[in-house]
């Protein structure tokens, strides 16, 4: 067979021995009646016979640098190799006896050994399996221990009663049933908020699943025990929305709400800071307004985020600086987050989720259609705002194109205005690039049902609620992501009127885009889409760079892995709960190493 080397040619003269016995590896090419194999890793038969012997290579990552200065694969497993030599199997366990018969884990030392020079694929498959649990474990134990520590130690306001302003509002004005899953998350609330240890509770519900009402029984709670609340949303457009809904709901109530955004005037802000400082004000709600050092409060015990994800940590410790105690925490969001996620980044909260639409909710009817079906959507358009109902027409907005998007948005108004014409049709037009004043006109206008067509890029996306508009047309559809697609289709399906989303596209889709496409249309359970939208686009993506820092692991994947990391979860439980805790023998090494882990951990360790 002949050996072949392109380049390299005279380190393989000076340093190849003729007449010596060598091992060689490689592919091996068959051309012209001939064996040939080129650039092959060579090692000399004396020393091959010292190595390891194993069935499988071990292939280490590379850089392009690191092939140029001869650290070949090869190299790379003599160096690992003479490691193992060196420190004869001295890694200490991390895990306690009882746990690694537990759970059927082989110990460390087999584990290190034979992830990098395994024996046969059984212990192959036995060592990734010992060093994922072991590295799910002290994840789920540093949350798990985070979420005691600050049940014991961040004392919080006892809520001792529930009573008049809650029972007048539930028994005389609730608008609806509560659904059981409502009930059940207020029944939580409840229980969490007369332990005297702060809460801090995650509530997750789908688009329209009826989270504002949890809320503001919760307000009510608060305000029968004489603490005040503040709800924080992150644009103007929801605050208000949060505002005109709640001021309808407690309209019969002796409750005074406020609205206080970026655009309030310095009079309005005045009088809201003496009201918050006096206590004749009840329910505060705002952007980041509220955060800002001049909001001072008399006596506020809770304090809702909604869609949290949108505001950073250093933002919501302010409010733990409010008062003397940190008021209870409701973070909410209509962003449904797939369960191993909700247990890997947020485990240290208590979870809970609103799982059902409230009763008469019609399932909306989600299609795709291609560009060249546009004109029989035209005339879908055309019948159903005949009946009566209104349009939303989105069109994509993405960062780094603006200005094309612009044009899209533009384009495609002059066509709708063209095919929907003054004065049997009236248009609104709102994007990021409007005056918010202007902005807020149009919105106003469709709000009103003054306009039956609303062309928008997705400002829309959280904000209005038109419960008449009850047909969602989303241009290039393949162009959004999956859960910024299922956000848009929440826009509708808020009145009694069967609503449909259209989901408009090229012909030409990669493998993704008609994944996501597939999905919206064959679902509109939340949960469901956002399991396949961590499939898609991984865990990093999904949480973004703030929040993905948790997720940097070395060999475990929460989305392929989530048996074992239910497994790793219960027993973090059952370590960080066990009575002598730090005190019990058997559990020594794992607190070793979680100390370990733990140490030099950011300031911020304490807010979720």
């Amino acid at each position: 067979m002949e050996l072949v080397w392109f380049r390299g040619a005279k380190w393989i003269k000076e340093n190849i021995k003729v007449n010596t016995p060598y091992v060689i590896f490689g592919r091996v090419n068959y051309f012209n009646g001939a064996y040939t194999m080129p650039h092959p890793e060579i090692e000399l038969l004396t020393d091959y016979k010292k190595g390891f012997k194993t069935a499988m290579q071990p292939v280490y990552r590379s850089t392009e640098m690191l092939g140029t200065k001869g650290i070949s694969n090869r190299v790379m497993q003599k160096l690992i190799q003479q490691l193992f030599f060196e420190t004869k199997g001295r890694f200490e366990e991390t895990l306690s006896d009882k746990l690694l018969k537990e759970n059927g884990l082989i110990a460390k030392n087999d584990a290190m050994f034979n992830i990098h020079f395994p024996q046969s694929q059984e212990l192959l498959t036995q060592a990734e399996y010992r060093l994922k649990f072991e590295e799910l474990f002290f994840i789920q134990l540093q949350l798990i221990v985070k979420k005691l520590s600050r049940q014991q130690k961040n004392k919080g306001f006892v809520f001792e009663k529930v009573g008049e302003h809650f029972y007048k509002f539930y028994n005389e004005f609730l608008p609806f049933e509560l659904t059981t899953a409502q009930k059940k998350v207020l029944k939580e609330i409840r229980k969490d908020l007369n332990t005297g240890a702060q809460m801090n509770r995650l509530l997750q519900g789908d688009v329209g699943s009826g989270k504002t009402i949890v809320a503001v029984l919760s307000m009510l709670i608060a305000l029968d025990n004489n603490y005040q609340t503040a709800l924080i949303a992150p644009t103007e457009i929801l605050a208000k929305q949060h505002f005109n809904a709640i001021e309808e709901l407690l309209q019969h109530m002796d409750v005074k709400v406020r609205l206080l955004t970026g655009s309030s005037k310095a009079a309005q802000r005045r009088k809201i800071h003496e009201e918050l400082e006096n206590a004749s004000l009840n329910i505060i709600i705002g952007t980041h307004a509220i955060f800002e050092d001049k909001v001072k409060f008399s006596n506020l015990g809770l304090a809702i985020i909604d869609e949290q994800h949108r505001f950073g940590v250093a933002q919501r410790a302010k409010m733990w600086m409010k008062n003397k105690l940190p008021p209870h925490i409701l973070v909410m969001t209509a962003t449904p987050i797939p369960r191993t996620l909700a247990m890997s980044v947020y485990g240290d909260l208590d979870i809970s989720v609103i799982d059902e639409l409230p009763p008469g909710r019609k399932a909306i009817k989600t299609i795709h259609r291609y560009d060249s079906n546009r004109l029989s959507v035209f005339k879908f358009i055309k019948e159903e705002v005949l009946k009566g109902s209104q349009v939303y027409i989105v069109y994509p907005l993405i960062k780094e194109s603006e200005q094309l998007d612009y044009k899209d948005l533009m384009d495609g108004y002059e066509s709708i205005s063209r095919e929907f014409p003054l004065p049997d049709y009236r248009i609104s037009i709102v994007h990021g690039k409007m005056k918010p004043a202007d902005k807020d006109y149009e919105m106003q206008r469709f709000v009103e049902g003054k306009t039956q067509i609303m062309v928008a890029t997705t400002v829309i996306e959280v904000g209005v609620n038109v419960p008449n508009a009850s047909i969602m047309i989303v241009e290039s559809a393949e162009r959004f992501g999956l859960s910024q697609l299922h956000q848009l289709r929440g826009r509708v399906g808020r009145g009694a009127d069967q609503s449909y989303c259209v989901l408009m596209s090229g012909l030409k889709l990669s493998k993704e885009a008609k994944t996501r496409l597939r999905t919206m249309v064959e679902t509109s359970d939340g949960f469901k889409i956002a399991e396949v939208d961590l499939k898609l686009r991984g865990p990093g993506d999904l949480m973004g760079t703030q929040q993905s820092g948790v997720l940097n692991l070395r060999i475990a994947d929460i989305i392929h892995d989530e048996k074992i990391l239910y497994l790793a979860r219960r027993s973090a439980i059952e370590v960080a709960g066990s009575k002598l805790g730090h005190k019990d023998p058997d559990h020594k090494k794992i607190w070793i190493t979680f100390e370990d882990i733990s140490r030099n951990r950011s300031i911020w360790r304490n807010i979720s």
